[in-house]
């Protein structure tokens, strides 16, 4: 198993929008990806980014190819029109 953790800040004017998006979109074809998201955590006072998500994954090469992949960057394209500050960080 490999962990990695996703951050981001959604956009003010897009909270509705995004939520919509997470729930029928994003969460669904990341697992049907093989990645498998543990929890969510949603930052509602202090420092840091607003939406901290764990996740797992099978192995680094299935992730690899993921990460490469046309799905997952037409995904997270589609992601940024309502969060700033995307990042992810891969833990070994």
């Amino acid at each position: 198993m490999v962990r990695l953790i996703f951050s981001w800040n959604i956009k003010s004017d897009e909270e509705t929008a995004y939520f919509e998006f997470i729930v029928q979109e994003f969460a669904p074809k990341i697992i049907k990806m093989g990645i498998r998201p543990t929890e969510a955590w949603y930052t509602v006072y202090g420092e840091g980014p607003q939406i901290i998500m764990p996740a797992v994954a099978a192995d680094q090469e299935s992730l690899r190819q993921v990460l490469e992949s046309e799905e997952w960057l037409e995904l997270v394209n589609k992601l940024k029109n309502f969060v700033t500050d995307y990042q992810y960080r891969i833990l070994d």
